[in-house]
């Protein structure tokens, strides 16, 4: 008599019921016993960058799906094991006498490597694994394939391959029973993991206590906690689960008109309790809520829409294009994806603080500090100290709630790279890959890409104005008052550009612009940092130095970018760790370097750049629009209204 299945369901990024197509195939197998269980996996909770926020909105949801479970089947829940799946499965196969494998295919860099591992060892244990897609609208090496075998590198791409693999497929309703599990006894020894490197010492106040043992501190395969983790407490008002999130869902779907109509360019950044758009990304990062669920639900209001209906790539259709091009694009790509060096699609640009490679040229989560200045721009960049209060609201926003705006991603993300700062985009993609709850590498790598002009994107001369831009939707600046109080009394046409104030307003606001933000109030006044640098003349300086890099033309295959000697390719005086040989002697030139003109930054600082946003989306080119227009010159090719340093910035000592 053949056996009947024994099937471990491993929930991954799929934490939900609802359309499940891995749950299915794990339920059409008729199993005797079905084990749902989570792998509390050290890779995730050592080695990648994860703040309180996301944390938190993890555990909602796992707690949500195994409360799903329990209701479905009171035997049952999410059994949650403290160990790496890599040295867990080879014990669990035997000491469960499992059959059956099924999960949700994965295409993350990490995930493909651990998945490999897996599926050696399930065949080494005579185990069965069934793997399907589901967390995303097409499967990404699909999308690959009928890409010409090619990274998806634009919306365009992705619609004609998809056309290609045939409709995306409706979802399939949640199951209304599940079997019970077997037994559930662990007689084998956990393999602990080394804590070190921990990228998320930062995040915690206390000792990580959640290997304490494999089946949780009370031998229930319970759900770790905050606390267990000795992480901080979690700041975010946004909670997970996949109940809140087809909640959130119907509600969206009960606006026929919005929903039919919405255009992502067209909602402002600056909106806040609630947001412009419809929070559901962090929700699709966890699989609370199917895209598939998501896509149909819309397109079923689109198709009967009587008036003019948006269409991808501003739809909300359209956002789900383009986050399988995204991930089209990192199953291509790998590891690879996530950096420059190697990346053959990625256009090298000598940033400030670029980052360090392991043996195998891929980065280690170090980086060269080339440039105190840099450094210096990075860390209050990162925590909302640059004295531009757009700048300085959006990050606070971020790091308290864990969600900003698409477009406010774009200003913050445009002024750190090729818009303000010339740092390495791989570093800003690593603070939102901290502080995000929607964080998903695929998609927060390709947006950091592409902001950065680096792939996807190459319309360098639109930058973002810190001041311009927001008055778009907020004049009186209500965004800036609620995430940086220290200016909420500021009048309303010094909001954005509070050191343009006088001294009595700013002393009857009760705030002074001063100092550099570490210090929160002083001579007994709360203060707010002056601007950290004369935005217009950094913006004409990374123009020049984006200029100098596409004319040079480098990717991160490139011989000369992987030794180092795309420097010859630059003059020592220009924009980004160009001088001598290597990093080292870069940093070291640029202690040399003596400051000869500082920025004004009294009422003469930064300049208003009066064009606000050229196109759709917010952008702006480089010099002002309207009356302000310079001509273009015969070598400035496509470079509009390019603007000319008004001072000289530094001299380099020989």
């Amino acid at each position: 008599m053949p056996i009947k299945p024994r099937v471990i369901y491993w929930f991954r990024t799929d934490l939900r019921l609802h359309d499940s197509p891995a749950l299915t195939a794990a339920l059409d197998l008729k199993p005797e016993c079905l084990w749902p269980i989570w792998c509390w996996d050290p890779h995730y909770v050592y080695r990648a960058r994860v703040g309180p926020n996301r944390w938190q909105y993890l555990l909602d949801s796992l707690n949500d799906v195994s409360a799903s479970i329990t209701k479905l089947n009171p035997k049952s829940k999410l059994h949650v094991i403290r160990e790496a799946p890599q040295t867990l499965f080879p014990k669990l196969f035997k000491e469960w006498q499992v059959t059956h494998l099924v999960f949700e295919k994965d295409t993350d860099a990490y995930a493909r490597d651990r998945d490999a591992d897996v599926l050696r060892l399930a065949k080494e244990a005579g185990v069965e694994v069934v793997i399907k897609t589901g967390r995303t609208l097409y499967d990404p090496d699909e999308l690959v394939k009928e890409n010409g075998g090619r990274p998806t590198m634009s919306i365009s791409q992705v619609e004609k391959a998809g056309s290609k693999i045939g409709d995306i497929p409706r979802p399939v309703p949640a199951p209304k029973m599940l079997p019970s599990p077997g037994v559930t006894k662990i007689n084998f020894k956990q393999t602990r993991p080394a804590h070190e490197p921990d990228f998320n010492s930062i995040q915690r106040n206390s000792t990580e206590t959640s290997y304490t043992n494999l089946a949780g501190p009370s031998g229930d395969f319970a759900v770790p906690t905050l606390d267990e983790m000795g992480l901080k407490d979690a700041t975010t008002q946004h909670r997970g689960g996949e109940t809140i999130g087809r909640q959130m869902l119907d509600d969206i779907i009960k606006n026929e008109a919005w929903t039919a109509t919405f255009e992502k360019p067209k909602t402002a950044p600056t909106a806040f309790a609630p947001q412009a758009t419809t929070l559901l990304s962090p929700h699709m990062h966890f699989g609370s809520l199917s895209c598939r669920e998501f896509y149909w639900r819309v397109q079923d209001i689109v198709d009967k829409y009587k008036g003019k209906a948006s269409q991808p790539p501003v739809s909300l259709t359209g956002q789900l294009l383009f986050r399988d091009m995204y991930f089209g694009a990192q199953a291509k790509l790998g590891w690879y994806f996530g950096q420059t060096e190697g990346n053959d699609y990625n256009r090298f640009i000598p940033w400030h603080l670029r980052s360090k490679l392991d043996e195998n040229g891929i980065i280690n989560g170090e980086y060269t500090i080339d440039s105190d200045e840099a450094e210096s721009w990075f860390q209050r960049w990162k925590y909302g100290r640059t004295g531009f209060p757009w700048i300085d609201a959006i990050m606070r926003q971020l790091r308290s709630e864990g969600w900003i705006h698409h477009l406010a991603r774009h200003a913050v993300a445009c002024f750190l790279t090729r818009g303000g700062c010339y740092i390495d985009w791989v570093r800003g993609a690593e603070v939102f890959e901290e502080w995000l709850i929607d964080h998903e590498s695929a998609c927060n790598i390709g947006n950091w890409q592409w902001l950065s002009c680096t792939a996807f994107y190459s319309q360098f001369y639109r930058c973002y104005s810190p001041i311009a831009f927001p008055q778009k939707t907020d004049k009186d600046g209500q965004f800036v008052r609620h995430f940086c109080p220290e200016l909420k009394d500021f009048p309303s046409k010094y909001i954005y550009e509070p050191w343009k104030a006088p001294i009595q307003d700013q002393k009857k606001a009760g705030c002074l612009i001063k100092g550099d933000g570490t210090m929160a109030e002083i001579d007994g006044i709360t203060a707010y940092p002056k601007p950290m640098f004369d935005f217009n003349e950094r913006r004409t300086i990374c123009l020049d130095g984006m200029k100098s890099a596409y004319h040079v033309n480098l990717y991160g295959n490139d011989p000369r970018v992987l030794d180092g000697t795309w420097r010859k390719l630059f003059p020592d005086d220009a924009e980004g760790p160009t001088e001598g040989t290597n990093d080292h002697e870069a940093a070291a030139q640029d202690k040399k370097i003596k400051e000869v003109a500082e920025p004004e930054l009294g009422e003469q600082g930064v300049d208003e750049d009066h064009g606000g946003a050229a196109d759709t989306g917010g952008d702006l080119r480089s010099g002002d629009k309207d009356g302000n227009k310079r001509k273009r010159g015969k070598n400035n090719g496509t470079l509009d209204g390019f603007v000319a340093p008004r001072k000289t910035r530094k001299t380099r000592t020989k």
